[in-house]
C-alpha cells in the first residue's frame, strides 16, 4: 500500500489493546536507509502511564501493527496501561 506521508497527520493513535495514545504530529525518516523511522505523536493520552509529562512521544515504525483511519500499534505494557474494565 502506498500514501502521502501528509495523510498521516493528525490521525489517531491507538495500542491494540484499544489505548488511545495522541495523535500524529510528524513523520521521522531516515533519508540514508530511505524509510520511515517513527511517527512523533503529541497530544498524548494523559492516562496511559509512565509517559506523564512529556509533550511528545516517537513510535518506532516497527511497532506500527496497521495505519487506515486510524494507526494502530503493539500494546507495550510496560508503557501502555490498559484500559481500565467497567464493573
Amino acid at each position: 500500500m502506498r500514501t502521502q506521508i501528509t495523510e498521516l497527520f493528525e490521525l489517531k493513535v491507538y495500542t491494540d489493546k484499544a489505548v488511545f495514545v495522541g495523535r500524529v504530529d510528524d513523520v521521522v525518516i531516515d533519508v540514508d536507509q530511505k524509510k520511515i523511522d517513527a511517527l512523533a505523536v503529541g497530544e498524548l493520552n494523559p492516562e496511559i502511564g509512565e509517559i506523564k509529562g512529556y509533550s511528545g512521544l516517537q513510535i518506532p515504525f516497527r511497532i506500527i501493527k496497521s495505519i487506515g483511519d486510524i494507526v494502530i500499534i503493539r500494546h507495550i505494557p510496560g508503557i501502555f496501561r490498559a484500559p481500565a474494565k467497567e464493573e
